[in-house]
């Protein structure tokens, strides 16, 4: 399938974030990369991990609102997956974290690069914020990946700043 611009848009510039997130992380030494800033700050371990488990879950529910138009998508602060990825870092390898950051890069391009510019525009409410109104899967992508990682390469950058 030929990618639209904006979608290849969407999966260049998530790429390009997890490549910044890989290169910045990848010369750390596991006590910068342990490193918690203050108690209500993740370390760079916890963002990775982070990072890693919540691509696949959203990746997911893009395509979940593409099988089901209209069915309700998102997840809050509070969900477990997401804060079990985080809950224990020191049992995190940094080698398995980038290296599944790498494997992210597939999976955005693989699932994103299925899509037509079309299922871009399919509206669904978000399961906690209905009242907004539904969201097209371009904001999905826009605001939860896109956005996401780019916001998390940022917060590594602060964390390093403070060691």
């Amino acid at each position: 399938m030929v990618k639209t611009s904006q979608i290849q848009a969407y999966i260049t510039s998530i790429q390009q974030s997890l490549d910044k997130m890989i290169e910045i992380c990848e010369g750390l030494s596991e006590e910068v990369l342990r490193f918690k800033p203050s108690e209500e700050e993740w370390s760079i371990v916890q963002i990775l991990s982070h990072v890693n488990e919540a691509t696949p879950y959203w990746l997911g529910e893009i395509e979940r609102v593409i099988e089901k138009p209209g069915s309700e998508w998102g997840r809050g602060l509070q969900d477990p997956a997401r804060l079990a990825a985080v809950s224990n870092p020191d049992s995190l390898s940094v080698k398995e974290l980038l290296a599944g950051l790498k494997a992210q890069r597939e999976n955005v391009a693989n699932t994103l690069g299925r899509l037509s510019e079309e299922q871009l525009a399919i509206e669904s409410p978000h399961r906690n914020f209905a009242k907004f109104g539904n969201k097209p899967v371009s904001f999905i992508i826009s605001h939860f990946l896109d956005e996401h990682i780019a916001g998390h390469v940022e917060q590594i950058k602060r964390n390093l700043s403070k060691v």
